[in-house]
Formats: C-alpha cells, sequence, structure tokens
C-alpha cells in the first residue's frame, strides 16, 4: 500500500475523498441532465494583476463526479476537450468518488505530457510555507496555460462573502490569480449557480489541507 494513501478508515493522507463529492442546491436540481458548458470564461487575460484562463466550465452532473469535472475543466484550459465519462473512466471514479489527487496528476499527465506534480498539504491547518508554495505553484501553473486541481475539504467563504461548504471532500479547478497570487480564481462544478469565484490564497490553501492539488 502506498504509505501516503492511508490515513484513517474515512481519509487519506492529505489526498484521499472521505465520501465522494457534495453538490451545492443547484447542482443538485440539474444532477439529472448532461453537463453544460456554461460561457463564464474567456480568453486568457493578464491586466492590472489578474491571470485567468480560457476554460469550458462544466458542472458535476452527479454527487460524485467532481473529480472528472474539475479534470476536464483543467484540460479543456490545454485543448482536451473529453466528455467528462471518458474522464471518469481514466481516475477510476466511483460512487465513492475520485480515490486520490495522484489520481488526478497521473490522468492530467497521461493526457497533456506530464507536465503536472502533486503537492500534499498535510497538516490541519496550512503553515505559511505551504501557503507561500500554493502561491508559486498557481502561478507558474496558470502562466503556463495549465489549471490546478484541488482536493479540498470543509467550508470556506469567498472574496463576496458567499460560503462553500463540502464536508466529505470535493475536487475544485484554481485557473487564475490576482495580487501577486493572494487572491485565487476558483471554478467550482458543484456550484453552476456562481460557476467561478475569487477566494483569498490562505483560504484555499486551507480548503487543501489534510489532502492534495495537482499543478
Amino acid at each position: 500500500m502506498n504509505p501516503i494513501m492511508q490515513k484513517s478508515g474515512l481519509s487519506v493522507v492529505g489526498l484521499l475523498v472521505a465520501g465522494g463529492c457534495a453538490l451545492g442546491p443547484a447542482a443538485i436540481a440539474q444532477a439529472s441532465a448532461p453537463a453544460q458548458a456554461a460561457p463564464t470564461s474567456s480568453n486568457q487575460t493578464n491586466r492590472s494583476g489578474e491571470r485567468v484562463l480560457g476554460f469550458d466550465y462544466q458542472a458535476q452532473p452527479n454527487f460524485y463526479y467532481c473529480g472528472p469535472a474539475a479534470t476536464r475543466m483543467a484540460l479543456s484550459a490545454q485543448g482536451k476537450a473529453l466528455p467528462q465519462d471518458d474522464v471518469a473512466k481514466l481516475l477510476g471514479t466511483t460512487e465513492s468518488g475520485t480515490a486520490s489527487a495522484l489520481d488526478i496528476t497521473r490522468v492530467l499527465n497521461t493526457l497533456t505530457g506530464d507536465r503536472y506534480r502533486t503537492t500534499e498539504i498535510s497538516d490541519p491547518v496550512a503553515r505559511p510555507d505551504q501557503v507561500d508554495q500554493l502561491r508559486h505553484d498557481v502561478r507558474a501553473a496558470v502562466d503556463a496555460g495549465r489549471p490546478v486541481v484541488a482536493n479540498i475539504k470543509g467550508t470556506a467563504v469567498d472574496m463576496s462573502g458567499n460560503p462553500h461548504s463540502y464536508e466529505g471532500g470535493h475536487y475544485v479547478t484554481l485557473v487564475g490569480y490576482r495580487d501577486g497570487g493572494d487572491t485565487i480564481r476558483v471554478a467550482d462544478p458543484a456550484n453552476p449557480a456562481l460557476g467561478e469565484y475569487w477566494m483569498g490564497l490562505p483560504k484555499v490553501a486551507n480548503w487543501i489541507a489534510e489532502r492534495g492539488y495537482s499543478s
């Protein structure tokens, strides 16, 4: 057994989804419908320190497809428009969710040419050096045209004051930054009502705490 994969019966050191993905009310309402692309993204921009990648937003079509949806959004920014079902098969996604950020990295590398690596934030609260590392990794990835896929858990509040709660675990795609990387653009497959939102870097890092991200 991979030593980084075993922490308890419910979660894995930094990387395993505990209980699959969650859906917000808006996503539950459309969970039986095919995932639809939303026109929320624009081409890559770079103005006033803001950089956001163009990609195809897609909501997850059921409660356990957050991993495939987040991965598919990251792939779309790199010219790979696979159906979510195809991505799910590559990830090994089941009704328990997508097992690990390691699987996200594996599939992204298979389809994009070994550009990604997995980083774990092993502590319950992200240390300052881990926050700095996330800033560096998001900036480097976005500058290279490569969205980041993050395995998150718990509740975090975005810059508009909206809470986003995924106590059972979730995957989101980090598609941009501003303020030198102190603010991160999040594409959330479980929340098509918002689609994308800005969140402070430390909050994103603490959302990932005890899990990992692919950058």
